[in-house]
């Protein structure tokens, strides 16, 4: 076991953390890089997560970065199925362009609905979201519910909604995996963009960070 008096602890102004972490990350990434805004998206799910699987399993459709920076820009929502996901988005940056966000899991109404249909309050959730996208546009950012991309897939197909985004990021076991098949396919069969972590990986956090990323973006 090392001794505490081994240990070299750097000094970072406060300030410089952040920045001082994406020189880290990139410097690990060992010259990999990727298109802009894509790679700020890579970059801030690895900080997010201190994880660096997110440098091979963060699929883009074409351009769905800078399809969601745009929507953002032009005053775009975005729906979320969480409250945490909901908290960590930056609503007065966001605000500043003239979106909001919406989570509507913890509603009176969504849960009785829900209860009375014998479905997921997610479920519900998608169809409120898909009302907002009748006046404006917006990004639905999932990061917990597979049962949340499964119905906003439905919801696609109906032609009830034509979301400007998608970030599928549901964690998991149970449907994780196939709903984020499900929701490339259909998204990419109606030219719908996308930003989905494959596999089992993602999280609330994630959903929050990427849609951060394209809120910070200066390009």
């Amino acid at each position: 076991m090392r001794e505490a008096s081994d240990l070299t602890i750097e000094i970072v102004r406060p300030e410089d953390i952040e920045k001082r972490s994406m020189e880290i990350i990139t410097s690990e990434l060992n010259g990999r890089t990727w298109p802009e805004p894509q790679f700020s998206i890579v970059k801030r799910c690895i900080h997010t997560s201190a994880d660096f699987d997110y440098a091979d399993n963060l699929v883009f459709s074409d351009g769905a970065a800078e399809k969601g920076v745009a929507a953002i820009r032009a005053g775009a929502d975005i729906v979320t199925d969480t409250k945490m996901a909901a908290a960590g988005i930056n609503k007065k940056k966001l605000g500043a362009y003239g979106g909001s966000v919406h989570c509507y899991i913890s509603d009176e109404d969504v849960m009785a609905e829900a209860k009375d249909r014998g479905c997921t309050r997610a479920t519900i959730c998608m169809e409120r979201g898909a009302d907002v996208g009748r006046d404006k546009p917006v990004i639905f950012a999932i990061g917990n519910a597979p049962t949340a991309l499964v119905r906003l897939c439905e919801l696609v197909e109906e032609g009830k909604v034509k979301p400007a985004l998608v970030i599928g990021a549901p964690v998991g076991f149970v449907n994780v995996v196939e709903s984020k098949e499900m929701t490339m396919e259909t998204m990419e069969r109606h030219g719908i963009p996308y930003i989905v972590p494959k596999g089992r990986k993602g999280g609330s956090n994630i959903a929050a960070t990427i849609c951060n990323s394209m809120i910070y973006y200066k390009g």
